[in-house]
């Protein structure tokens, strides 16, 4: 006896290839004459690296980056012989061959890191390409001011390193007006010029909005990709997600009746509350109980009492006794309610909220023109 195959889902995650298009071009026009990049890390940031980066390449993107080597390889057969693939956070030691093999190009952040491919190099009789990382202040990954100075001294680096371009990353980006925005450039643009052969990229998502001197040769375009603002300067990123969830049952509840997990929620008066089919498990902030809220037809419904692992409870008192069912769906995420706001209410980054949510979702794909 064959086993069946349930393909039931309680919630379900549309995104929207035609807006990640829609936002590279509005990016792409914005840093021009720039090169604007797309990190497609984290599966896309949830999304899909898969269904990403080829829309991404239609488009005219040619330089995309990932944070492991593993991801490298997961999506370097949706892209064209033209695309360049750089690891952020360099290559674990044991697998410089693999990616030289690949074609794919490290990000060298520390000392071992450099010796290690340029060994490589050394055995090959040739230079092999990569992008260096430099600390301007973010004192997270990157060579300091000093080791980038050794290797810009050493004769031998550009015969064993070809290298593609120096980078580093801001650390308050999207805060326009921190003063470490403008310390990090200086400091940049002093290692940089030790490479002057290098193209230069400092800018993430919140980077491309500010001056035109942080554009510099190439910008590197990740969550405003995927449709989060991360400045209130510049474009507007067209939304790409909507997020629903089944409502599982609904039910009366009298005045002083507990809900959830502790009886966290006491019904100040008789109320009617819908369970839906997502929690935590499915990616669903616990942190929402009692602050976040589905949306139904422009009325917020109020999550009350706890997130639970696989559902959460939300109060129908605001729409008619007959506009919802058992079966339907409610929005998490679309018109009424941005991941910016989700965050807000979760305590928490749009960044957090996307990449977490989990695969139960019924995930479709959809292309829309604007």
């Amino acid at each position: 006896m064959s086993a069946r195959i349930i393909t039931a889902f309680s919630s379900r995650l549309t995104i929207d290839t035609g807006a990640i298009r829609a936002n590279y071009r509005s990016l792409a026009r914005h840093v021009a004459p720039a090169e604007c990049g797309a990190v497609i890390k984290a599966d896309a940031y949830g999304l899909g690296a898969r269904v990403a980066a080829p829309a991404l390449h239609a488009e005219g993107c040619r330089t995309f980056f990932v944070a492991q080597l593993r991801e490298a390889f997961d999506v370097a057969d949706t892209l064209g012989a033209d695309a360049a693939i750089a690891i952020l956070n360099g290559l674990d030691p044991g697998c410089e061959a693999a990616c030289a093999e690949a074609g794919f190009l490290p990000v060298l952040n520390a000392p071992g890191q450099v010796e290690r491919w340029r060994r490589l190099a050394r055995a090959k009789g040739t230079a092999l390409p990569a992008v260096l990382q430099v600390d301007s202040g973010m004192s997270r990954l990157g060579l300091d001011a000093a080791a980038a100075a050794a290797l810009a001294a050493d004769p031998a680096f550009p015969r064993e390193v070809a290298l593609r371009f120096v980078m580093t990353h801001l650390a308050c980006a999207d805060a326009p007006g921190h003063a470490a925005n403008a310390g990090q450039l200086a400091r940049f643009q002093a290692i940089r010029a030790l490479f002057p052969e290098a193209r230069a990229s400092i800018a993430n998502s919140g980077g491309a909005f500010l001056s035109p001197a942080y554009h510099c040769d190439l910008v590197r375009p990740g969550i405003a990709l995927f449709g989060v603002q991360p400045s209130p300067d510049g474009p507007a990123m067209r939304p790409v997600v909507r997020l629903e969830a089944r409502i599982l049952q609904i039910r009366e509840v009298e005045a002083g009746s507990g809900v959830g997990y502790g009886l966290d929620h006491v019904a100040p008066t008789r109320q009617r509350l819908a369970t839906l089919g997502i929690g935590y498990a499915d990616g669903w902030p616990r942190s929402l109980g009692g602050a976040g809220a589905a949306w139904h037809a422009g009325a917020r419904l109020p999550i009350v009492g706890r997130v639970s692992m696989d559902s959460l409870t939300v109060d129908l008192s605001a729409l008619a006794p007959d506009a919802l069912s058992e079966g339907d769906f409610v929005a998490l995420l679309g018109p009424c309610q941005s991941l910016a706001d989700v965050a807000r209410d979760a305590g928490t980054i749009p960044y957090e909220i996307l990449t977490r949510l989990g695969s139960r979702s019924e995930r479709t794909f959809v292309e829309t023109v604007q």
